[in-house]
């Protein structure tokens, strides 16, 4: 092994670094993850371990036999489509032949399709359409189709809804106003979650992925928990898979509890927890990425949340290990060489159960 270590920063920008630097910085994200989130840092065996991982030679690394586990997405066959301003390639073909490729070339383990337009309030006003989509979609494909979406509370304030943002009248001192418009929010919001589950569920939908809930704070996973719950009353056997906005739940709300659970503030091994008992079926939290800090610092610190989360959970865990996430660099276009050394702490230190 060469003295200086070929990586990355958050960023994902090229650097150099010495071996002592990688392993100063691989504790430092360890502990800084076990102080924010009360749970054990990484031991010295594990530090040894991602140490190896990350001052791997090879461009690409991956686990060893027998560690492999299962992937899901959240548009994976769409980045087939999409142009390169969302990091996609911009083929010329519809959802559903990416989603056809995506199984027979690339191999997934299983898919997943939603609209462009990836939020809740717009995708309520062409629901039939996308139903038979999915449903064209789901008939030529084997593996198991999930349709996603973002529950995006965000979009119901003005001015592109109906209700007043929280966050001017927050600027005004208005805390209680602030509140009550983030529940009328969440009214809108339910029900136009459980309009789009119902319609999905009549075509025989094979499962729900709610992508970064609670991107809105701590009112907005209320919501989705409940309708979760809702869901699982209705259709017991679609499977839901509940992918997280980030390490921590905003308290943008602050008094919003699910199940006498007070919400705001929740990290992910505390997240996993009221997921779990909402009835999803797998649980994928997401570590934000400090860009000023190097992929060593970065991965440790998601490695940590991670392992305590999959310690606690009584569901499949799957890291959300895309651009900006979990260690991997902010950037469109992700180093594979960062995205493999991921994907094998998040199974081989972290425990996860798939990615």
């Amino acid at each position: 092994m060469t003295k200086e270590i070929l990586t990355r920063m958050g960023d994902g920008e090229r650097v150099s670094m010495s071996a002592d630097d990688v392993r100063a910085d691989i504790i430092a994200g360890s502990e800084e993850a076990a102080t924010k989130g009360d749970i054990p840092p990484l031991s010295s065996d594990e530090i040894d371990e991602l140490f190896d991982i990350i001052a791997d030679e090879n461009r690409i690394v991956s686990v060893k036999p027998g560690n492999e586990v299962i992937m899901t997405d959240d548009g994976g066959a769409m980045l087939m489509v999409m142009d390169q301003a969302d990091g996609g390639v911009g083929l010329s073909m519809g959802r559903a032949q990416a989603v056809y490729a995506y199984e027979r070339i690339c191999c997934a383990d299983t898919a997943h399709i939603g609209h462009m337009d990836y939020s809740i309030k717009p995708l309520k006003a062409i629901i039939t359409l996308e139903a038979n989509e999915y449903y064209n979609a789901s008939l030529m494909s084997t593996i198991p189709l999930f349709y996603g979406s973002q529950p995006n509370m965000g979009l119901y304030y003005t001015p592109d809804g109906p209700v007043p943002n929280p966050a001017e009248l927050f600027q005004v001192g208005d805390v209680k106003g602030a509140q009550d418009a983030q529940d009328e929010a969440g009214k809108y919001l339910k029900e136009d979650i459980l309009h789009v589950a119902k319609q999905l569920s009549e075509v025989g939908c094979e499962g729900i992925n709610f992508d970064t809930a609670g991107s809105s704070g701590d009112a907005e996973l209320r919501v989705v928990l409940e309708c979760v719950e809702e869901m699982k009353r209705r259709n017991p056997g679609m499977p839901i898979i509940m992918g997280m906005a980030g390490e921590f739940v905003l308290g943008m709300h602050g008094a919003a509890e699910y199940k006498g659970k007070k919400l705001a503030g929740l990290y992910p091994h505390e997240q996993v927890g009221v997921v779990e008992s909402a009835g999803a079926d797998v649980f994928g939290p997401a570590i934000n990425v400090n860009c000023s800090e190097s992929f060593p610092w970065n991965l440790a610190r998601a490695v940590v949340f991670v392992k305590a989360a999959s310690e606690a959970a009584n569901i499949p865990v799957h890291p959300n290990v895309g651009m900006g996430v979990c260690g991997v660099p902010m950037f469109e276009l992700t180093p594979v060489d960062c995205v493999t050394r991921v994907s094998k702490a998040m199974v081989e230190i972290g425990k996860a159960d798939g990615l």
